[in-house]
């Protein structure tokens, strides 16, 4: 059998590993979607490097778009076969593969009707509201700890990897040839201590572990420390200079996070009362619904949050926006607050507007919580010196702050993905394979895993197929 590493090899977005074995199967390790790409996104998610209809099943790790956001693409080309997941993941995909095809239509509407008083070719979503609808139907899913039964020959076991509701590492079981071979692959690593998710378990033992390398060269801050960066940010930019506190945020897992921070700082009185907190995406209010329905997967801290209250994605001044118009209104909100709005690299959706509207006021504060990749607008606008920045086409003055803070983030670093990693004998794993990240960074973290002792460990490239 073989492996082949389509996309998030050597970068971070587009999610795609091709397992095809020697009787003929082929097995598709998450169907990602390229994210801050530029004019060549487009071109990139198109470009799928293998017929769909020949696709036996996608093994999905998680509901993340980097990760998932192809699959109505694929249905539309033809897939047929089972996209196999944890339950959790299947219910938020239900949700965010529609808002995915929903902004992809409204952004090429907005789009169009600007190029068409220009004469400029007009641009056409990958997909639409109807594919990411009826591509569920192909959706098989199984919980933790529970191996599944492709056929006689392979299965798969997910383990929770702490990442976001429902993440989980891939245990591919396949025998043939008179031998068994096990493929652990994975996906995203969560930290040990995220705010409101249980810690990732152990993985299965495995001859192959392909793993993310996202955070391969970096330290995260202690919990504590990044709360009171947030209070201070926020103090800062609504006491202070009674401004407006933009943050990006991707609408599962982050959002959830912040707003769970800001719940608990409401509830000791640090958070005035009089600052309104905004949640300005309807993905993000359905996706907190989701969240409630889940509490088995909540941390000790959570759960004892909710005995005294009931609520810990709620109190009197937030809000959860869903209406456009409502949204809209935000941009002649004259008061301090606080709004939080995806997507978190500012790549599409709401945060846009959000940003283009006031990012050139000074009084405001535009706070990035996550990784955004190099070329992303989320990353373009936080080069040092930055005067003025094109958001839509159109160029707008930076004058509101940028600030980041990486605690938020839901990838492990380089210390919690080692030991993550240490689960199991290191020896025995055959050869490690390293996806997920940029390629100075896997470099960085290949050193890393060196220093702790694992050995053949690859960086593959994109393209690149390699027998097992």
């Amino acid at each position: 059998m073989n492996i082949r590493f389509i996309g998030a090899a050597q970068e971070v977005t587009g999610s795609k590993h091709l397992i095809c074995t020697d009787s003929g199967k082929k097995i598709l390790l998450d169907c990602g979607m390229f994210q801050g790409k530029g004019l060549e996104t487009d071109r990139m998610n198109k470009n799928l490097q293998f017929n769909p209809e020949e696709i036996d099943c996608i093994i999905l790790t998680h509901a993340h778009i980097d990760h998932s956001g192809l699959i109505p693409y694929m249905y539309k080309m033809g897939f047929r076969g089972s996209v196999i997941c944890t339950h959790a993941t299947r219910d938020l995909c239900s949700i965010m593969l529609t808002d995915s095809a929903h902004i992809q239509e409204l952004d090429a509407k907005w789009y169009n009707k600007k190029a068409s008083r220009k004469g400029l070719p007009l641009i056409h979503p990958i997909y639409n509201v109807v594919h990411a609808e009826r591509c569920m139907d192909l959706f098989i899913s199984v919980g933790y700890n529970r191996r599944f039964y492709i056929n006689d020959d392979i299965s798969v076991k997910f383990t929770n990897t702490g990442h976001m509701l429902g993440s989980g590492a891939a245990n591919i079981r396949i025998k043939e040839n008179g031998r068994t071979v096990n493929i652990t692959y994975t996906g995203d690593i969560g930290r040990p201590h995220n705010r409101i998710l249980r810690a990732p378990d152990p993985y299965i033992e495995c001859d192959y572990l392909i793993t993310e390398s996202t955070y391969g060269n970096r330290l995260h801050e202690e919990d504590e420390a990044t709360e009171q960066e947030l209070l201070k940010i926020v103090l800062d930019t609504c006491l202070r200079r009674r401004g407006k506190l933009i943050i990006p945020s991707f609408s599962i897992g982050r959002t959830q996070e912040i707003v769970y921070v800001l719940n608990k700082l409401y509830n000791q009185g640090a958070l005035p009362e009089y600052i309104d907190v905004f949640v300005d995406s309807p993905l993000s209010v359905n996706a907190t619904d989701i969240f409630r329905l889940y509490a088995d997967s909540m941390n000790d801290d959570v759960k004892i949050t909710m005995i005294t209250d009931k609520d810990p994605f709620g109190f009197n001044s937030l809000h959860y926006i869903k209406d456009q118009n409502e949204s809209k209104a935000l941009n002649s909100y004259n008061k301090p607050c606080i709004i939080i709005s995806a997507s978190g690299m500012m790549e599409a959706g709401r945060i846009k507007h959000h940003v283009a509207n006031n990012v050139s006021n000074s009084r405001n504060t535009i706070l990035i919580v996550g990784y955004c990749t190099p070329s992303s607008l989320g990353a373009r606008i936080q080069q040092k010196g930055l005067k003025e920045i094109s958001i839509f086409g159109i160029m707008h003055s930076v004058k509101a702050q940028i600030k980041k803070i990486e605690g938020f983030s839901g990838h492990g670093d380089y210390k919690e993905m080692i030991s993550y990693l240490d689960y199991q004998d290191k020896h025995k794993v055959k050869r490690v394979f390293l996806v997920h990240g940029e390629l100075e960074t896997q470099k960085a973290f290949k050193e890393k895993l060196r220093e702790d002792g694992w050995k053949h460990i690859s960086i593959p490239s994109a393209g690149e197929e390699v027998e097992l």
